[in-house]
């Protein structure tokens, strides 16, 4: 499916963005195993946390699921069934990684596959901690999908430093750790996200957090009952950077996105674009779970925006958003250099090298690295047609920019969308002036 973008004068009005994906995946996976029933509204509605919702399914549990409305029974710890069949994950990372670790845990066998880009993707990273803690993982001889896990019951309690900076890999050994026998510590060397942190805690485990250095550790004590959660989840903080970017580039723009989660392992795009000169009003509402919540106001500054360097330090906190970064730096005064990043070629595509390829395909002068790319300032995007790879966070990223291109910019294998973002185009244009 292609989509064309046309170019736009500025953007007006209120855009509700979907609800948080990385939140949305695992409340559905932890509601699972609570005692008692949950009930939620603002789930995200992509494909990728569909994926959740049919894998829970998959192993016997009751889920209503309505849209953005969603009802689990939740069935304890030990509720789990055997699937039938082997679990189709989809395209969705998260549903594996996550899941991974909950199956550790079980009294039975599972295996875990999904598309082909997710058969591609590294799950050795996974495998390993889940090997250490006595299940029994097998994966493909390139350390991918399927993965076989035997559950192991009981598994043992480890101390576990991750080489790849990943809150995938950290929420795996940390819901494993929930089957263990004693505290299960997962140390990291860069913080990522804590969604999984948070949501446990507010559902009543005894998890404890404690700083070191420029990284953090994260401890898990078993046996703690799961409660129940309900409520509205915080907006997607990385669907929201498509129009905080789009709305920016757009001189005249006034957009505001009510109730978007302001995770401070998830506001990094908000300050880098403020930094770098853009109009941002945040307005702190309430908590959802330990999260906090925010209405953002976006005034746009056109070709004001300055750009910069992205290093390896900054990359976990910005992972989502680097290809629609590297896709702004072209309208920067300065441009954007992204470095330390090479974990983005390991992701639905080659994500380094589909931006590159896209932006060149726009007249866009692009130098590619090993770890990263360089987009020098002060250019036009022209008109034309790109390749999104079947990746939607590449489709999202060019929608978001192309508003301010010269032309109509045709995107190709734009159905990726529908993994996070299903309805952008509807929401785009109840908000568009062109």
């Amino acid at each position: 499916m292609n989509w064309i973008v046309e170019p736009a004068r500025r953007l007006g009005g209120d855009v509700v963005v979907p609800g948080d994906k990385s939140i949305s995946h695992r409340v559905v996976l932890l509601a699972a195993i609570a005692d008692g029933e949950s009930a939620v509204t603002g789930l995200a509605d992509g494909e990728d946390v569909a994926s959740s919702v049919a894998a829970m399914r998959a192993l016997g549990v009751e889920v209503g699921h309505d849209g953005t409305h969603l009802r689990i029974l939740g069935r304890g710890f030990d509720g789990l069934r055997p699937a039938g069949e082997p679990i189709d994950c989809g395209n969705s990372g998260t549903t594996m990684r996550l899941l991974s670790g909950l199956l550790a845990g079980q009294r039975f066998t599972t295996t875990l596959t999904g598309d082909a880009s997710l058969r591609r993707r590294p799950m050795r990273r996974v495998a390993d901690p889940l090997l250490a803690m006595g299940a029994s993982v097998h994966t493909s001889r390139a350390g991918t999908a399927p993965l076989e896990i035997v559950g192991a019951g009981r598994l043992r309690a480890v101390t576990f430093r991750p080489e790849v900076a990943s809150a995938q890999v950290k929420s795996c050994v940390l819901l494993a750790g929930l089957y263990a026998d004693g505290p299960t510590t997962v140390a990291e060397s860069v913080v990522t996200r804590d969604h999984t942190e948070r949501l446990l805690a507010a559902m009543g485990a005894d998890v404890r957090t404690v700083t070191a250095g420029a990284g953090v550790s994260v401890t898990i004590d078993p046996d703690r009952r799961l409660g129940v959660i309900g409520g509205r989840l915080p907006g997607d903080m990385s669907s929201a950077a498509y129009w905080l970017v789009a709305a920016t580039l757009l001189e005249g723009s006034r957009l505001r996105l009510p109730g978007v989660g302001m995770n401070p392992t998830r506001t990094a795009i908000v300050d880098l674009m403020i930094d770098w000169g853009a109009d941002i009003v945040i307005e702190r509402t309430d908590d959802w779970c330990g999260e906090p919540v925010a209405n953002l106001t976006i005034h746009g500054v056109g070709g004001a925006l300055t750009g910069g360097v992205i290093d390896a330090d900054m990359v976990p906190g910005l992972i989502d958003e680097l290809p629609l970064i590297a896709a702004l730096g072209a309208l920067t005064s300065d441009g954007v250099e992204i470095r330390g990043a090479t974990e983005l070629r390991a992701k639905e595509s080659d994500r380094i090298a589909t931006t590159t390829a896209a932006l060149r395909a726009l007249g866009v002068s692009v130098d590619e690295y090993p770890d990263g790319l360089a987009v020098a300032g002060g250019q036009t995007m022209g008109s034309g047609s790109v390749d999104a790879a079947g990746d939607h966070r590449i489709a999202l990223a060019l929608a978001a920019v192309g508003l301010a291109a010269r032309g109509p910019v045709t995107i190709e294998n734009a159905q990726s969308m529908a993994v996070s973002y299903p309805g952008f185009f509807t929401a785009l244009e109840s908000v568009v002036e062109r």
